[in-house]
């Protein structure tokens, strides 16, 4: 009974009877019998009959025990054995369940297997808009990389974590969160020391992004006109994407409206669905959605309010047809800045609800910060006049006074 019981401890708090039998390689008599008792005992309960029975342990203490109770050698040889199992006799699940296997095989001591399946884990958690748990899943198959030799292979694998890391990061904690700002530094270090790939060129454009948003402007451009002087030199169009999205980013940011304003559209221009479609993995949010969300804003304190409002809303309708959460949060976020300049209470309120719902069902924390900040801002003060409020409060006041010049922030040429 203590070996069916530490098995089943192995597999989980719950565990399926033919799992438990493949693994344990017991006669069927004696495994039921096994079990049998278990359930008599009320440790373990019982869902069917075999060989389609589930058990289940009665609270996550017991299986605790059960599980500390085996030594380290056979809770290691164990957990490699429950991988193999899974692989051979639910094959369907590495799609579906890869961080079942990723755990296993942490637990067996696979090292490079279960890099493979954090990772694959990971990844399907973004496809999700899960990016809470991609976030806990990369860094798992960090912790598992730091296991293995170091050697190119491990730094690309690396690079390749710590990139999809930092773009989960800025969707879940913001995008100048400290967790943000450490997983891009380790990043940038790879990239340079691995020769920069293009593949990689997300990560100096996130570290730009990180920089931007706490306010150290001249270190944001400095990173972004790299990144630009390496994609012409490549003759990389889509390291031109990011480099004039956030090109004009910054200068929105540092009140440069005429000068963000051409960057901003030369993003949009140049972005090619078929060609470009694999930005948002380096990105973390579709680049002309991004483009058009902050050039409505841009386009508000250049006077256009109109041409504003179009580029907005057309940033919301292409982040739903993309069906990409992080894109959408971005766009409704900006959405509502612009509904608050123009003094739209009634449809600000509206935003800022669809805003809070799905940061707060997402765990966007930041967004979720800012949906509330809107919602507020939606209830006008009764003695307050009705229409577009006065300025373009978009910039902090603390960032105002170390706003970058115009002369020192030129587009470059062709």
């Amino acid at each position: 009974m203590r070996q069916v019981a530490q098995i089943g401890a192995a597999i989980g708090r719950e565990f399926p009877y033919a799992l438990l039998r493949a693994v344990s390689r017991l006669p069927e008599d004696e495994l039921q019998s096994a079990l049998a008792r278990l359930v008599a005992s009320e440790l373990v309960f019982q869902r069917g009959s075999p060989p389609d029975a589930v058990y289940a342990f009665k609270h996550a203490l017991v299986q605790d025990a059960s599980h500390g109770s085996l030594l380290r050698s056979s809770r290691q040889q164990l957990h490699a054995q429950i991988a193999e199992a899974l692989e051979t006799h639910s094959p369907e699940l590495m799609d579906t369940q890869p961080e079942v296997f990723a755990q296993h095989y942490a637990e067996g001591g696979l090292v490079e297997k279960s890099v493979a399946f954090w990772g694959k884990a990971g990844q399907r958690s973004v496809a999700r808009s899960a990016l809470a748990e991609a976030v806990v899943q990369f860094q798992k198959g960090l912790d598992q990389l730091a296991l293995l030799p170091d050697n190119p292979k491990r730094k690309r694998q690396e690079l390749e974590f710590l990139s999809a890391l930092g773009a989960a990061l800025t969707a879940v904690e913001g995008q100048a969160a400290p967790e943000t700002g450490h997983a891009y530094v380790r990043a940038r270090e790879l990239w340079e020391r691995l020769g920069s790939p293009s593949e990689f060129l997300g990560v100096p454009y996130a570290q730009a992004g990180y920089h931007t948003f706490r306010g150290e402007f001249d270190l944001a451009q400095r990173l972004t006109e790299d990144l630009l002087r390496l994609s012409r030199q490549r003759n990389d169009s889509a390291g031109l994407v990011l480099g004039d999205y956030y090109s004009g980013l910054i200068l929105l940011c540092a009140g440069r409206f005429a000068s963000a304003r051409p960057y901003l559209e030369g993003a949009v221009a140049l972005y090619d669905r078929i060609s470009h479609g694999s930005l948002v993995h380096q990105a973390g949010i579709h680049p002309p959605v991004g483009s058009q969300a902050f050039l409505g804003i841009v386009l508000f304190c250049l006077g256009y309010p109109n041409q504003a409002l179009a580029r907005s809303n057309a940033a919301i309708a292409e982040a739903r047809r993309l069906a990409h959460l992080p894109s959408l949060t971005l766009s409704l976020t900006n959405g509502a800045r612009l509904l608050s300049l123009v003094g739209d209470d009634a449809a600000l309120r509206e935003r800022a609800d669809e805003l809070v719902a799905v940061t707060a069902e997402q765990g966007f924390r930041q967004w979720r910060a800012q949906g509330a900040i809107y919602r507020g801002a939606a209830v006008r003060p009764p003695t307050a006049p009705p229409g577009p409020r006065h300025g373009c409060p978009v910039i902090s006041p603390s960032w105002r006074g170390r706003a970058i010049s115009q002369d020192n922030f030129k587009r470059p040429g062709p």
